[in-house]
């Protein structure tokens, strides 16, 4: 009886699997992913988006109490009010009409903008407000909200010319706002307006409104609506360009940056306008001739405006007066060029790319807003450009660093060392506090003191700013802070720091496994306030932030702390206080991977999506993490396709080095078949075991769950590194992992390929030229000679490469000159005699990372050699594809190489006979032949 009842259910099992589908490429676009996940800050409210990788997601709403829920098509960018009555978001509009309108080529202005959704969540009801272009809902207080229309779509038909016409067009003109009182329905509405800000309280409205060349009963200039008192002052009466407003603490004065100089001014000369309220208008607080600002200098409109915690002091920025123009110059009588100079701090790409941001770059500096002989007092320049304010404004001090002097170096080193000055907010009197560090500094929250990792000795340190000394915190201690497996030629870098204790009584720092608490002072021995039960247990905890207002650890309750256990992989959560030494306790820990918690700012209400290779990933609610409630249910359709399996696998290399990976199986996996192999690699992946992987055209990654649902194993299989042999390294993990699992009866060990993009494409390249154990494989984005890609540029930051060589991810620890013979050695090109496997690759004209003709010069290579290959080059694509219809053509493609070379199938067109260049946009070869490649 036992025996037939088995048999049943194996048939019956076996059918399930059978009536399962393989995934398709048509799948895709209604995958769906979480979104963003939001509360209110009394936890009554939650909200979340549910987003398709094509199409129209939803926004959802959970009542916690009354489990009351409403579905939002559309909706994103939630805003609940203080009072947890309200909740605003956008509607985005339909997909298929954003879709059209680009096929139309309709420009930015004509096309559909989005709606303002108001939720009352009382009764439920939903307010639309449609051509929205922002919203703001006060802080602290208040059923307000403010938004902005946008301005309306011209359907009226115009007349085409019949000649030219010399149009001038007006000037850029402002759109309605509208303040609102959401319990009242109170409206009050603004013309023109360019710019505003909403006080935190929801009582004070600064705007600035254009005026109208049309309409001459609204004024131009800078007003400010109290909506308390109903009233609206002036507080510029003057046409100009107003913009950054923002209030104090205390919501009473209020700053903001402008000029009313010519329009079509080059140079603007801006003001810091200030106002509170017992001020009729708004009066010029810094202009360029106030006292301490430096000659040729001036009001950087492009600076940030802070108000210190306790309002006294305003930061903002200067720069240098720009040099308007020359429109006497005729462009074609004068040559364009870029020259490169060997002291140059930059290399020219980079000064091109950074060129925007450089004409817009200010200098910090403040003013003592209330002192009766007030000036500018600088505390930034050309020379010492970079600045953080300590303790919200309040400190003595600012922290400054430069580069200057060390910049050059950036091309073979990657980062430049700093030196690190305190600046006196009162005087601008610098002092030096640490001279060419290659490391990192930040300020504790309360201001008292700066810590610094130093990379040279993988040590942290404490500088006490009120007596000038450094304390060393790790120095002789066993446990080390910085990377344990650090497997680059660089030195280490931290694990990082979790936080500090109130009033900057102590800094937690991390080591590989645990927390540690240090007395920044020195006078106290460091303590593991996880009770080295990360080490002990192979778990790594972390602390993470749950509110952006967070300036120290919350000392009045446990914390939960984020854990991984690094030999099984699980995840989840203890609970711990971080002011004591005490053994953390566990509190849910499994094979699933967590998002980070978002949590309500005034209850212990949390929100978080959980899922594993099998599972989608799905929103829950809980208070304590031990008990939780699902509140989605995203993806059912999966059960429908055979989807797949995910375990580690661990075997030996050859030099005795203990290995690990990840092998996904299909979900009807049966042992006495025979499966072919894709082996997929990009450095470590296996703590990503229990990662969900959506079906979905990818960049040029191995599209994992397709593969394996269309009948493949896949293996990924971590890589550690000797320095000066990545491609030995590879080698040595790679195809040793490869050989272990060929020892089981269903790996097809003659079906068996690789795939890899970037620093994964260059091993597969080398791979082919060290083995014939391969029956396939593609190359994203390879580099095939590192004595070419050596002195390249990445062009997406204009970055040489030399330091990615000497120093991080291409490992061979030496210049050129040095070790030429390791550069020769790790290079696939000189190696492709040897090549016998079938390779394709991918590189794209527009690469900013890897420069494309390293693509051409391995297939250009392979091509004159006679070896099967073939080059994608997605015409203006960058390293990784962007465009999802260059995603969607590569899917297809890579699909149909592995199936011909690893299941026997037919080959594409466009790997038999190619597509030629007059055929470009029209044949895309997707069409199966009975003839060979």
């Amino acid at each position: 009886m036992q025996k037939n009842l088995f048999l049943f259910l194996f048939l019956l099992t076996s059918i399930s699997y059978a009536q399962k589908k393989p995934i398709d490429h048509s799948v895709y676009d209604t995958w769906e992913n979480i979104g963003i996940k939001y509360l209110s800050d009394d936890g009554q409210w939650g909200a979340y988006n549910i987003l398709l990788q094509e199409g129209d997601g939803k926004l959802y709403f959970h009542n916690f109490t009354s489990n009351t829920k409403k579905e939002i098509p559309r909706g994103e960018q939630v805003k609940f009010t203080k009072t947890a009555k309200y909740a605003s978001f956008l509607i985005k509009p339909l997909y298929k009409d954003v879709r059209l309108a680009k096929i139309k080529k309709k420009k930015p202005e004509d096309l559909t903008k989005d709606t303002l959704g108001i939720l009352n969540l009382t009764t439920m009801a939903v307010t639309k407000i449609p051509q929205v272009k922002s919203f703001q809902v006060p802080e602290l207080s208040g059923d307000v909200i403010v938004y902005q229309l946008d301005k309306p779509v011209d359907t009226t038909k115009k007349p085409a010319a019949t000649t030219p016409i010399d149009v001038k067009k007006p000037a850029s003109e402002g759109t309605e706002l509208v303040f609102k009182n959401l319990t009242t329905g109170v409206e009050r509405r603004f013309k023109f307006v360019t710019e505003y800000a909403l006080s935190k309280d929801g009582k004070l409205l600064a705007m600035a409104s254009s005026g109208s060349k049309t309409d001459k009963t609204v004024p131009a200039g800078v007003f400010l609506f109290n909506a308390e008192k109903g009233t609206t002052k002036t507080l510029v009466s003057k046409k100009g360009t107003f913009k950054s407003f923002l209030f104090d603490e205390e919501n009473e004065n209020l700053v903001f940056i402008g000029e009313t100089g010519p329009e079509k001014a080059q140079v603007k000369d801006y003001n810091i306008y200030y106002n509170t309220v017992t001020l009729d208008t708004a009066q010029v607080l810094v202009e360029r001739d106030f006292p301490g600002m430096p000659a040729n200098w001036g009001i950087s409109g492009d600076g940030k405006l802070t108000f210190s915690k306790n309002g006294d002091r305003l930061f903002f920025g200067i720069a240098p007066i720009k040099k308007p123009k020359d429109t006497t110059l005729v462009e074609f009588e004068h040559a364009k060029l870029d020259i490169w100079g060997y002291k140059d701090d930059y290399l020219q790409p980079m000064q091109l790319k950074n060129a925007d941001r450089e004409a817009k770059k200010s200098y910090l500096s403040v003013i003592d807003i209330f002192n009766t002989d007030p000036q500018i007092i600088p505390l930034t320049d050309v020379k010492l450009p970079e600045a953080t304010i300590l303790n919200e404004g309040d400190a003595d001090w600012v922290l400054a660093s430069t580069d200057y002097g060390n910049r050059i170096a950036i091309q073979w080193s990657g980062s430049p060392a700093r030196d690190y000055y305190l600046v006196d907010v009162n005087t601008g009197a610098r002092k030096k506090i640490m001279e060419s560090l290659n490391g990192s500094a930040l300020a504790s929250p309360g201001g008292k003191y700066i810590l610094f990792y130093d990379k040279k000795n993988a040590g942290w340190y404490s500088y006490i700013i009120e007596t000038g000394k450094l304390i060393p915190l790790t120095k002789g201690m066993a446990v080390k802070f910085a990377d344990e497996l650090n497997d680059v030629p660089a030195d280490p870098s931290p694990y990082g720091v979790a936080g500090w204790t109130e009033d900057d009584k102590a800094v937690l720092l991390y080591d590989r496994y645990d927390i540690w608490s240090f007395s920044p002072d020195g006078k106290s021995t460091p303590k593991n306030i996880t009770d080295g039960y990360g080490r002990k247990n192979n778990i790594t905890f972390r602390y993470d932030e749950l509110s952006k207002d967070e300036r120290f650890i919350p000392k009045k309750e446990q914390l939960f702390i984020n854990a991984f256990n690094n030999v099984t992989k699980e995840n989840g959560f203890f609970k711990k206080s971080l002011y004591d030494s005490k053994t953390p306790e566990l509190v849910v820990m499994g094979p699933y991977k967590y998002s980070s918690l978002v949590k309500a700012k005034e209850e212990n209400r949390y929100l978080y999506d959980k899922g594993n290779y099998t599972k989608s990933p799905d929103v829950f609610t809980t208070v304590d993490l031990k008990t939780e409630v699902k509140l989605s249910a995203t993806n059912p359709q999966q059960q429908n396709y055979n989807w797949g399996t995910a375990e580690l696998v661990k075997w030996t290399t050859p030099k005795g080095f203990a290995a690990e990976g990840i092998l996904y199986k299909p979900e009807n996996f049966d042992p006495n078949k025979k499966y072919p192999m894709i082996a997929y690699f990009y450095e470590k992946l296996s703590d990503g075991l229990y990662n969900y992987q959506a079906p979905a055209p990818t960049p040029s990654r191995l599209n994992i769950p397709f593969f394996v649902s269309n009948g493949y194993l896949v293996f990924a299989p971590d890589i550690s590194y000797e320095t000066g042999y990545p491609g030995r390294s590879a080698v040595e993990y790679i195809n040793s992992g490869v050989e272990a699992l060929k020892k089981n009866p269903w790996v097809d060990g003659k079906k068996i390929g690789i795939q890899g993009q970037s620093w994964g494409g260059y091993q597969v390249a080398y791979l082919i030229t060290q083995t014939d154990m391969y029956a396939a494989a593609w190359a994203g984005a390879p580099v095939a000679n590192m004595t070419s890609a050596y002195g390249g540029i990445r062009w997406d930051s204009g970055m040489n490469r030399q330091f990615q060589y000497e120093k991080t991810q291409s490992r061979i620890g030496a210049t050129l000159w040095e070790k030429p013979e390791l550069y020769i050695e790790n290079s696939p090109l000189f190696y492709l005699p040897k090549v016998n496997t079938p390779l394709a690759i991918m590189a794209n004209d527009a690469d900013g990372a890897v420069p494309w003709y390293q693509g051409i010069e391995l297939f250009t290579g392979l091509k004159r050699l006679g070896k099967p290959s073939w080059l994608l080059n997605y015409n203006n694509e960058a390293h990784n594809l962007i465009l999802r219809q260059n995603r969607k053509d590569i899917q297809i493609r890579e699909q149909q190489f592995f199936d011909h070379y690893l299941k026997g199938a037919k080959a594409p067109v466009w790997m038999v006979g190619g597509i030629p260049a007059s055929e470009k946009g029209t044949t895309w070869g997707f069409d199966l032949t009975d003839e060979l490649p």
